[in-house]
C-alpha cells in the first residue's frame, strides 16, 4: 500500500478517539479552560486520578482532539471565545464522549453547575479540516463558536450566538451505519475498490480505505466494511519518512511506529510535525538574512571588479607615455595621432597613440602618465577592499551552507546566535541568560569521540580546544562543518576517519549523491589567520579521503 500524507482524521479514526477520550475523561470535571491558540483550546481537566490537558485544535492542519504535555504559554489577555468557555464551563463535569453519529464531530456532554440551577451543555468539535470549528451549544442553540459565520457568508448554515445549531451539509455518501444501504452499494465489483470506497462511503480518508482492502480476505465485502469500521480493534501508530511524521493510524501500519494510545499518536504527530514547522521556518529566517548579506557581498564585489576593469589599460598608458617621451623630437603641437616603433614589442611592431591636438608632445606624455598613476592607485585601493568583500562573501555563502542543513531546533539556535555575533541579525535586548550553551554535535565511533560544529563560532572553538594530535577535518571543495576526532595519542582507524569523513559532508555544502573529497590533518598543522572570518582557517600536511553522508544519529551531548 501506498500513504500519501492523507492524515486520515476521518469518522472510524474518530470513532475510536470518542471512545478513548469517553473512557478517559468520563466523570471529570474541567478546572481551567485556556486558549494557547488562535485555533486551539487547552482543557485542563481533574478526572479524579489525575489533572490532564486536553487540546481542541481547529486549525486546518492540525485538527484534531488529544492529551498533550507541552508548556505552551497562553497569551496575557484571553481571547472572548476562551472567556465565553470559562464562564459557561468552569466546573463543568463530562458525561461523556462521541461522535454525533457518523459525523465528523466530537462532542463532549457536560453538566454545569450554578449556585442556583444544573445545566447540560455541548461542546462540539468539528474536525474538518479547513472547515474545523468549536462549537458550544445548549439545548441545541448556539452560545459560541470560534469561528463565527452568517447567512451571508454561508447560505445553508449559520454560526452565531442565539441561532439553532444544524449539522454542516452531508455529502452525498452512503452512510455505513446503514447496513442494508452498504450491501446495496458494494452489491456489485468495482476495480479500484479502496478509490470506490473513498468516493462512495461516507467519513473515510483515501488510506482507511486502502486499509479496509488489504484485510479483505473474503466472503461478503460489506459484511467486512462494516466490522472493519465498527470494531474496536486498535493498536495506534504513526508513520515516518525520512525523519518526518506522515501520518498516524488507528491500525498499525507495517514499519510505523506504535503508541499505546491514539492521543499518544496524535500528540507525537502535531508535536513533531510543529517542531518540523519551527525549524523551517527558523531556517527560512535565517536563510533570508543570509542572503541579503550575500547580495550585498555580490554587489559590491561586482562594482569593484568593474572598476578593475576600467583600469585594465593602466601598462598600456604607461608605454604610451614613455613612447611619447622618447619621441618628443618627432612630435609637433596639433597632431591628432601618431604611429611609434614599440620597442616594448618583441616583433618590433609599432603603436599608434591619439594625441590632443591643442597640447604640446610633452603634456600628451605626462596626461597618459597621469591616467597611468590614477590607475595604479585605483587598483592599489580596490585590492584590500577586493579581498575583504570576498572574504564576507565566503564567509555569507558558509553560512547559507550551514542553515541549507541545519537538522534541528538546536542547529538554528546556533545559527542565529552567529548571525546575532556578527551583527546580521538583531540581538533582542533581553537575552535570556538562563539558556543552556549549545552542545557541539557529539558521536562514538569504536572507542572514539567525534565532535563536529554547528556553526562557525563553534567550529573556531573546537580549533582551539582540541589537542594538537586530535585529527581535523573539512570538506575539500565546500563548505561544511570542522569535525574532530580525538585522538588521545592513538593512530585513528580506517574507519573512525570514514565516519567522521562522512559527518563533514553530511553538514557541508555538497549536493547530490556521490563521494566527496575531505582533507584531514592533526590539529597542530590547522591555522587560524588573525582578523579572518569565524570558521575560516588554513591547514596543511593534509591528505584527502573520498566520503559519502554519514546517517548515523549523533548521541546526546
Amino acid at each position: 500500500m501506498v500513504y500519501n500524507g492523507d492524515m486520515p482524521q476521518d469518522t472510524f479514526t474518530l470513532r475510536l478517539i470518542a471512545k478513548e477520550l469517553n473512557e478517559t475523561l468520563r466523570g471529570g470535571k474541567i478546572n481551567r479552560v485556556n486558549q494557547p491558540g488562535k485555533e486551539e483550546l487547552a482543557l485542563i481537566i481533574y478526572t479524579g486520578k489525575r489533572t490532564l490537558k486536553l487540546t481542541v485544535n481547529a486549525n486546518a492542519s492540525d485538527c484534531g482532539a488529544y492529551f498533550t504535555e507541552d508548556g505552551r504559554e497562553n497569551p496575557l489577555v484571553a481571547p472572548n471565545f476562551c472567556m465565553l468557555l470559562r464562564k459557561y464551563l468552569g466546573g463543568a463535569e463530562i458525561e461523556d464522549v462521541s461522535l454525533d453519529g457518523f459525523e465528523r464531530i466530537l462532542v463532549f456532554r457536560m453538566k454545569c453547575f450554578s449556585d442556583f440551577s444544573e445545566t447540560k451543555r455541548e461542546l462540539r468539535a468539528e474536525i474538518m479540516g479547513k472547515y474545523s470549528n468549536i462549537i458550544l451549544t445548549e439545548n441545541g442553540t448556539i452560545l459560541g463558536a470560534l469561528k463565527t459565520t452568517t447567512l451571508d457568508e454561508n447560505r445553508k448554515r449559520a454560526v452565531l450566538p442565539g441561532v439553532k445549531y444544524t449539522l454542516p451539509a452531508r455529502q452525498d455518501k452512503t452512510d455505513p451505519s446503514d447496513r442494508a444501504a452498504l450491501s446495496a452499494l458494494l452489491s456489485s465489483p468495482h476495480e479500484d475498490l479502496a478509490h470506490f470506497l473513498f468516493l462512495h462511503v461516507a467519513g473515510l480518508a483515501p488510506c482507511t480505505a486502502e486499509q479496509i482492502v488489504a484485510a479483505y480476505r473474503g466472503g461478503g465485502f460489506a459484511d467486512h466494511v462494516y466490522g472493519y469500521l465498527f470494531s474496536d480493534e486498535i493498536s495506534p501508530c504513526v508513520a515516518e519518512k525520512d525523519g518526518n511524521v506522515t501520518d498516524f493510524f488507528a491500525r498499525y501500519v507495517a514499519g510505523a511506529r506504535p503508541f499505546p494510545t491514539l492521543s499518544s499518536a496524535q500528540s507525537y504527530f502535531y508535536e513533531k510535525r510543529r517542531e518540523r514547522k519551527r525549524l523551517d521556518d527558523g531556517r527560512r529566517k535565517l536563510i533570508g538574512a543570509i542572503s541579503a548579506v550575500r547580495k550585498k557581498a555580490e554587489k559590491r564585489l561586482s562594482q569593484i571588479r568593474e572598476k578593475q576593469r576600467e583600469c585594465a589599460s593602466l601598462e598600456e598608458n604607461r608605454i604610451k607615455g614613455e613612447l611619447l617621451t622618447a619621441n618628443l623630437h618627432a612630435l609637433s603641437r596639433g597632431m591628432k595621432r601618431c604611429v611609434l616603433s614599440n620597442y616594448y614589442d618583441e616583433n618590433g611592431g609599432t603603436l599608434e597613440i591619439a594625441l590632443d591636438e591643442t597640447l604640446t608632445p610633452s603634456q600628451n606624455a605626462q596626461s597618459y602618465f597621469k591616467r597611468y598613476r590614477k590607475q595604479k592607485r585605483t587598483l592599489e585601493i580596490l585590492a584590500p577592499q577586493e579581498r575583504e568583500i570576498a572574504a564576507e562573501l565566503d564567509y555569507a555563502e558558509s553560512l547559507a551552507a550551514a542553515a541549507e542543513v541545519a537538522a534541528d531546533g538546536e542547529d538554528v539556535r546556533s545559527l542565529e546566535e552567529e548571525l546575532m555575533a556578527a551583527g546580521i541579525l538583531k540581538a533582542p535586548q533581553e537575552r535570556r541568560r538562563t539558556e543552556r550553551e549549545i552542545p557541539y554535535r557529539l558521536y562514538e565511533k569504536d572507542g572514539f569521540t567525534v565532535r563536529a560544529g554547528r556553526n562557525n563560532l563553534q567550529n573556531d572553538r573546537l580549533v582551539r580546544m582540541s589537542d594538537p594530535g586530535d585529527v581535523w577535518l573539512h570538506t575539500q571543495k565546500y563548505h561544511s562543518c570542522h569535525v574532530v576526532i580525538e585522538a588521545r595519542g592513538k593512530e585513528v582507524p580506517d574507519g573512525v576517519l570514514l565516519f567522521a569523513a562522512g559527518i563533514c559532508v553530511r553538514y557541508s555544502g555538497a549536493k547530490g549523491g556521490g563521494k566527496v573529497p575531505v582533507d584531514y590533518c592533526r590539529i597542530k598543522y590547522v591555522k587560524k589567520p588573525p582578523k579572518s572570518k569565524a570558521g575560516f582557517v588554513t591547514y596543511s600536511n593534509f591528505k584527502t579521503v573520498l566520503a559519502e553522508p554519514q546517517k548515523t544519529d549523533e548521541r546526546d551531548g
